[in-house]
């Protein structure tokens, strides 16, 4: 009888879960795949199966990273495709020329149908991240960041740039784009705010159908010589993450998911988009790689998705139970080819293969993943194409960077601008006056390119290695001249002649994501000086123009009142003078062209306001849609806007950072020499350096650390994949960095403590003070309390903290550490500071 209640009751918990389930894979469009559906596919696709090993399927399914394959490992596995990542070039050279990338193309394609040792011919693919043009190629067109494509709100511009992408990236030998990012943005925190199109998913839905048709083609066009294979990313909800936190957890209700963060899907997927990647992000709490109801029921299933979905870096590793090397959780939930850089790609291909054989991972979706790689491949034509070198496009230098291109992403750059402010009709400027041209953004076109720009974050750069484009003070340098007006380029707005007017260039410094991650959206809590410059040219009786770089509105509130026009110019790119096109008239003193954008984000009323289009009680500085055109005039023109801060950053305090674990979002790691170790047990060798955990109040609440002497060894902690932190909440807290420390010698030589940060414009940021004076006691604990503003005196930077904490030791001793937190304090004086230098 018990057994028989029981049978029923899950019985009924079973028709309950299926009711429920049914109900919410019910809010997802059903079957909107706009793929084409070929019986003669499918056939090829199961006589290539039945004469595939495991090994060979495998292979398939594992994507590795250029800097950590080679060729013979091409031949031995006929890995089903690679990437190269930002930042990375052929052979590891940045100034690689076309021939570079078409040759590894090249050599890799043909060790992949060489079957000599795998056994296999299958062609491989190659995937990049040209996300606003053929980014990681020197010469190559930049188009502006999408934030700034949505502000142009012009689906057909977006097919064109599309197009002239995808020629550019098919004459270096490539076939695969990791784009369009279709992410709907709702905290402007987030530090990949700018590669989404908008905070509202009218525009990304539009898009991303758009980007899809222009880089794959449709109907007779679809996957001709001239197109590649687009990506849909990242699946699911990577812009509504709490805090704006990347990688972060998005919690939003199933139907607000939908509604939301899905739009871009449904159109892409309609459009016939061939790929979707996986995103870092949660969804309540557990990470997408691994969510089967995601993956498969809702994107497989119920919307009839018939690509594969790829892996973004290493993502599989982030889901629970697994890690970079094991991952069969992954492929379970529905992921079809892992994205495997570093030399873990090589454990990860053994352990899914004797996953597969254990059953842990049942073939059937060993047979799915590799069916649906096999359907792209073949509906992309990669069977059919020659090898890189011989195809259509193929080594043709004069597509990089090309002159119609350019004038595609010019005309973009026209069509992004929005104007904010314009008092007295100060723009468009009369091109004949004397016209000073200053900020740190006016000649630096790495700056007004932004992240993703040859290098990952897009740093390192300067105007050389940008050639062809143009900056926006040689734009406006050179509409001038023809003009017969005379222009001045000073950073720092020092002029040898009064100028009639000043165009003041300046704005957020280069990022990608993770490092691009803010507490708030204060512009001004960073390096005061662009304000500086902008109220001494004012005090000087000059009109100013600023023109704003970021990739996000923010709260600009003081360099808003200290300028009489104000341009949102995004992050524009290679093309430069497309802001001179908009700002300057012609010689005849005619408009050349109006100024159109209008705002696709909401622009802040204050630095912690999150606001979105539609939420109730919507009341931003300026809305979503906003942006004046020519003649008219604004709610700012002479209004003067509030700039003392309505609310101070606030810190929780204490704020622990290790209490014998470390706290989200710090890891603990050891350093000797050029080797690290991210700690991850009771007890650690690397190289001399001797680790341990040890109790001081609790068990191991502490650890003990034996430095080497040799190779400057150290115990640090830094942020998750050493992103940058933003802590200047704390240092206005006046707190102070707070530990427990244990000496158990004696020494009369530096025991350091430091500080690191990241700032792209600088080749050293840290703080660093000796702790001798408080290690006179040894074998006793002491708690240590330096505050931060001394260690901002240093030269910390707490907008850009990435390791809050390190000790390290240039000769052999032993010291034991715990309790690492920022506190609170009263001793964050002048006076104190000195003493502690």
């Amino acid at each position: 009888m018990k057994s028989k209640k029981l049978r029923i009751v899950t019985g009924v918990f079973f028709l309950l879960s299926s009711i429920q389930l049914s109900a919410q894979v019910s809010l997802w469009p059903k079957d909107i795949s706009g793929l084409p559906e070929s019986d003669e596919v499918e056939t090829k696709i199961t006589v290539l199966m039945q004469e595939m090993t495991l090994e060979q399927k495998i292979a398939q399914m594992i994507q590795p990273e250029i800097r950590d394959i080679s060729v013979e490992d091409m031949r031995r596995y006929g890995f089903g495709s690679y990437l190269n990542g930002g930042g990375s070039f052929p052979y590891g050279n940045k100034q690689a020329k076309v021939a570079d990338w078409v040759k590894l193309a090249d050599d890799l394609y043909r060790a992949s149908v060489d079957d000599s040792l795998d056994g296999s011919a299958i062609p491989t693919m190659w995937g990049t991240d040209a996300v606003h043009g053929h980014n990681n190629v020197i010469g190559a067109t930049l188009f502006p960041h999408n934030i700034g494509l949505g502000a142009a709100n012009n689906p057909e511009l977006i097919s064109d740039i599309a197009r002239a992408t995808a020629l550019e990236v098919q004459a270096t030998g490539i076939e695969w784009i990791f784009a369009p990012t279709v992410a709907t943005v709702r905290d402007d925190r987030w530090g990949r705010t700018y590669e989404g199109y908008s905070e509202d998913p009218e525009i990304v839905k539009a898009y991303s159908a758009a980007i899809v048709k222009g880089l794959q083609g449709s109907d007779a066009a679809f996957m001709q010589p001239d197109r590649v294979i687009s990506t849909i990313k990242h699946f699911l909800g990577d812009g509504g993450t709490v805090g704006g936190d990347d990688q972060g957890d998005n919690i939003d209700s199933e139907a607000d998911l939908v509604k939301l963060h899905a739009q871009g899907y449904v159109s892409g997927i309609q459009a016939g988009a061939l790929t979707v990647m996986a995103s870092f992000n949660s969804w309540h709490g557990k990470k997408i790689h691994g969510s089967k109801y995601l993956l498969t029921d809702v994107l497989k299933e119920r919307m009839g998705f018939r690509g594969f979905v790829v892996g973004d870096w290493s993502g599989h590793g982030q889901v629970k139970g697994c890690s970079n090397e094991s991952c069969p959780q992954a492929i379970n939930a529905g992921l079809d080819m892992f994205m495997a850089p570093t030399q873990a790609w090589r454990a990860l291909f053994a352990n899914t293969v004797q996953q597969a054989r254990d059953g842990e991972i049942p073939m059937s979706r060993i047979d799915d993943a590799v069916r649906r790689i096999l359907r792209v491949k073949l509906l992309a034509g990669v069977f059919e194409r020659p090898a890189p070198s011989e195809r259509q496009f193929a080594n043709k230098t004069e597509l990089i960077g090309a002159p119609e291109h350019r004038e595609i992403a010019r005309r973009a750059v026209r069509e992004s601008l929005v104007l904010l402010k314009n008092k007295n009709q100060l723009l468009p400027l009369n091109p004949t006056q004397h016209i000073l041209v200053a900020g740190d953004g006016a000649d630096n076109i790495g700056k007004q390119s932004g992240g993703w720009t040859i290098t990952w974050q897009g740093t390192g750069n300067k105007n050389s290695d940008f050639p062809g484009a143009t900056s926006i003070y040689q734009g406006i340098a050179e509409h001038v001249k023809q003009s017969g007006g005379s222009t001045e380029l000073s950073i720092d707005g020092s002029y040898s002649q009064k100028p009639d007017v000043a165009v003041v260039v300046f704005g957020e410094s280069p990022y990608a994501e993770g490092h691009g991650d803010r507490s708030d959206l204060n512009y001004q809590a960073g390096d005061k000086q662009d304000l500086a410059l902008l109220q001494k040219l004012k005090a000087q009786n000059i009109p100013v123009v600023s023109v704003f770089i970021s990739g996000r509105p923010m709260w600009v509130n003081a360099e808003l009142n200290a300028s009489d026009a104000f341009i949102a110019a995004w992050l524009p790119g290679s093309e430069g003078q497309g802001i001179a096109d908009v700002i300057l008239r012609d010689k005849n003193n005619q408009i050349r062209y109006p100024i159109s954008g209008k705002l696709s984000y909401s622009w802040p009323d204050s630095p912690t306001q999150m606001m979105n289009r539609f939420d109730a009680d919507y009341s931003p500085l300026l809305p979503y849609g906003f942006g004046l055109e020519y003649g008219a005039t604004g709610p700012l023109d002479n209004k003067l806007l509030p700039e003392k801060l309505q609310q101070q950053a606030t810190a929780s305090l204490p704020r622990i950072i290790f209490n014998g674990q470390t706290q989200r979002p710090w890891i603990l790691w050891l350093r000797e020499g050029k080797q690290r170790l991210q700690v991850n047990s009771n007890t650690h060798t690397l190289a001399g350096l001797q680790y341990r955990t040890i109790d001081k109040d609790i068990q191991e609440d502490a650890v003990k650390v034996r430095f080497s002497g040799k190779n400057n060894s150290a115990l640090y902690i830094a942020s998750k994949s050493h992103f940058r932190e933003d802590l200047r909440a704390e240092l206005l807290a006046n707190a102070a960095l707070s530990f427990a420390l244990k000496i158990e010698e004696s020494a009369d030589s530096p025991l350091w403590l430091m500080q690191r940060c990241d700032n792209p414009d600088k080749t050293s940021c840290e703080a660093k003070l000796d702790l001798r004076k408080f290690t006179a006691s040894h074998q006793k604990w002491q708690t240590i309390e330096v505050p931060l503003q001394c260690l901002q005196a240093l030269g910390m930077e707490f907008q850009n903290s990435v390791v809050p904490f390190e000790i390290n030791s240039d000769i052999a001793q032993t010291v034991s550490i715990a309790d690492v937190q920022l506190v609170s304090t009263t001793s964050a004086t002048p006076q104190a500071c000195a003493k502690l230098q």
